[in-house]
């Protein structure tokens, strides 16, 4: 249990680590889709903060997703060493999902969002937007992808389990 507590906190760093790429190095048009209207608009034509920043970006973006996948892929390693049966398996990633997507809406949505500054600073053409005090904005957003992560880990514990 403690690896798998390990690996969704390391996760949600990757994710963090993530958003402060896309934010700050690149800017990443794709990362303005997750804000409300009215910042998507104010931040439409910020530019990079220096002319290598997004090939940067798109460096320490890579990283974290391989680091995505190497957490997937080393809890599943982990298990299999354990002897872990597809049960364990889908309460390991079930656990790693979940925990993962609430800290995206707990710590990012509604905390780096909603009360603190953190986008306002690096993009401060958006200060002053109403659109940082709407938490839930992106409401069917993050339900879908709820519906959809039982699936993953089942997915994902089914074929750690047959290796």
């Amino acid at each position: 249990m403690l690896t798998t507590i390990f690996l969704t906190l390391l996760m949600c760093l990757l994710l963090f680590l993530m958003i402060w790429a896309a934010t700050y190095f690149l800017p990443w048009k794709r990362l303005m889709d997750f804000f409300p209207e009215d910042i998507r608009e104010k931040a439409k034509d910020h530019k990079p903060p220096f002319p290598a920043a997004p090939v940067i970006g798109w460096v320490c973006m890579a990283l974290c997703m391989l680091g995505f996948l190497g957490v997937i892929v080393y809890g599943g390693w982990d298990g299999i060493r354990q002897g872990y049966g597809f049960g364990q398996f889908l309460k390991r990633f079930l656990i790693i999902l979940f925990g993962v997507k609430a800290f995206d809406i707990l710590a990012l949505d509604y905390v780096l969002i909603t009360k603190t500054q953190f986008f306002q600073h690096y993009l401060p053409e958006t200060k002053g937007c109403a659109g940082y005090h709407q938490f839930g904005y992106n409401r069917s957003e993050q339900l879908r992808q709820i519906v959809t992560l039982p699936f993953a880990a089942v997915l994902t514990a089914w074929i750690c389990s047959i290796l």
